[in-house]
């Protein structure tokens, strides 16, 4: 009777554990999946319609309160809403679901990080600097961002607008300073 006791403890322990092992290996496998999506280029989608979505209106006063003078557009990927704010204006963006993607903003040269503002310095000393544009990515959202036309992975980064002579160039530069060329004009 004792064999058959311990036997069948055995066997539960034996099913107990198997079926940890199993459910680590799902989550795991869940982990790697989420952080291929993220990675890798998500297709965007065109917009359908003329009409701003109404779940961006919502989830634009969720994310930034009533703004008074907020100017809403339909573009080719994201509902876009510019407005005024501490000063600067900024453009939200918003995917075919409603879902804030990022925002966009005037920064200044000095508001990138050192590194990147010594690497621009001394790889294009003779270019001169134009306009700097911050993105800054909803983490939330998987939904890959679209600049001067290019999609690009949603991460936090400065679009540096230079030009060297004739040629016109973006650099973009990402918040560790690391500077790379993102296109040429």
């Amino acid at each position: 009777m004792k064999r058959l006791e311990i036997l069948l403890i055995a066997l539960f322990l034996l099913v107990t554990v198997d079926i940890s092992q199993a459910q680590v290996a799902k989550n795991e496998t869940k982990k790697v999946i989420k952080s291929e999506n993220k990675g890798g280029h998500i297709a965007l989608r065109k917009l359908k319609g003329v009409s701003i979505n109404p779940v961006s209106k919502v989830n634009f006063v969720k994310s930034f309160g009533k703004q008074p003078e907020t100017i809403w557009k339909r573009g080719i990927f994201f509902d876009e809403a510019t407005f005024r704010e501490g000063g600067h204006d900024i453009t939200a963006y918003f995917d075919e679901k409603g879902i804030l993607v990022g925002t966009t903003s005037l920064v200044n040269f000095g508001d990138i990080p050192m590194l990147a503002q010594k690497m621009i310095f001394k790889t294009y000393k003779y270019a001169r600097i134009g306009k700097v544009i911050f993105f800054d990515d909803n983490e939330l959202n998987a939904t890959d961002m679209v600049m001067y036309g290019i999609q690009f992975d949603d991460a936090d980064n400065y679009f540096v607008e230079m030009t060297q002579g004739t040629k016109r160039f973006i650099l973009d530069c990402n918040k560790k300073g690391k500077v790379v060329i993102f296109k040429n004009l």
